[in-house]
């Protein structure tokens, strides 16, 4: 990633505008702030290559649109999304609408720059390979029928409760299957599995 790298951040948020113009300057990118989706679109044809970090709930242009003009449009730049707690499904319908990543707040300062410097990349190899997917199918191939099933419902956004009743067993005993299929996907945390989910097709575009 060369240094100086571009990162738009899109909220309207003012206090979270600046923590994290503060924050990716410090990590060594160059950080413009867009107090709106609009305002952002209005600017797009002049942005150089780089990355997009922005919030799902925002007045007018909300970032779920704003992925599907981005997606519709000639620019394809690569997209991590906000979400407050509980909008997993939400962050997943983003996913499909070709956000690479999703972070749930309050996060990680490192892990956000993990993500936009991983999201630059992979935007610069243009790694959306074949092999790649065929990776996560392999994995998934890997899943007993009912780790499957409790994927399933983590990646759509139910809780180990709602999973449980479903398949009427123990929250415990989906805590166990939850475990399982984090260690067998290889998933640090929920974002992760829910993108090698999408990468492998078991959640539905």
């Amino acid at each position: 990633m060369p240094p100086g790298a571009k990162v738009y951040v899109v909220d309207d948020d003012p206090a979270m505008r600046d923590s994290l113009d503060f924050l990716l300057g410090s990590a060594g990118f160059s950080v413009r702030l867009f107090d709106s989706a609009q305002v952002f679109l209005n600017e797009l044809a002049n942005l150089e290559a780089g990355c997009v970090v922005t919030d799902v709930r925002m007045p007018g242009i909300d970032g779920m649109e704003l992925l599907r003009q981005l997606s519709s449009g000639p620019r394809k730049l690569p997209v991590i999304v906000m979400t407050g707690h509980g909008d997993v499904p939400l962050a997943v319908e983003a996913m499909k609408l070709g956000a690479l990543d999703f972070l749930e707040k309050p996060f990680e300062d490192d892990r956000l720059i993990g993500m936009i410097q991983a999201a630059l990349s992979e935007s610069e190899s243009g790694s959306k390979s074949e092999a790649l997917s065929a990776d996560m199918a392999a994995r998934v191939a890997s899943l007993t029928q009912r780790e499957r099933q409790v994927m399933q419902g983590l990646v759509t956004g139910q809780s180990n409760k709602a999973i449980a009743r479903e398949y009427d067993i123990s929250p415990r005993t989906v805590e166990v299957y939850r475990a399982n299929v984090m260690t067998q996907m290889q998933a640090g945390n929920l974002s992760e599995l829910v993108r090698f989910a999408i990468r492998a097709g078991i959640v539905e575009d």
